[in-house]
């Protein structure tokens, strides 16, 4: 099973889900805007893509400044926090299949779980 968590305003999460298709798989897509995932479940994937929260949050989103998010002093905690209330700071796209999980910006790492 294969999962590419989504956002179709992204030009990289477009470009991955392409490739996904072009490969004949059938992923289930998640748009984690409209259905945002848990703290635990941001925890999850961050950990399985071997990432530290702060590798794994949109920091050149204009809210991450606005609530703060760039002083060290925030907590990893703090921080999957945030993303869990707003759900646009996840970097984008998250991508999962049987041979692992990668944040695949740019969307070519994709081609490492494949």
């Amino acid at each position: 099973m294969t999962t590419i968590y989504h956002n179709p305003r992204c030009g990289t999460s477009r470009d991955a889900l392409q490739m996904l298709q072009d490969r004949g798989i059938q992923a289930e897509v998640v748009e984690y805007l409209k259905t945002p995932l848990t703290r635990g479940e941001l925890a999850a994937l961050i950990q399985g893509a071997g990432l530290s929260v702060r590798e794994a949050i949109r920091s050149k989103e204009a809210l991450f400044e606005e609530l703060g998010l760039g002083d060290p002093a925030v907590s990893d905690g703090q921080l999957l926090d945030a993303m869990a209330e707003h759900p646009i700071l996840l970097n984008r796209p998250f991508v999962v299949t049987d041979k692992g999980t990668r944040l695949c910006r740019p969307a070519a790492v994709l081609a490492e779980i494949l």
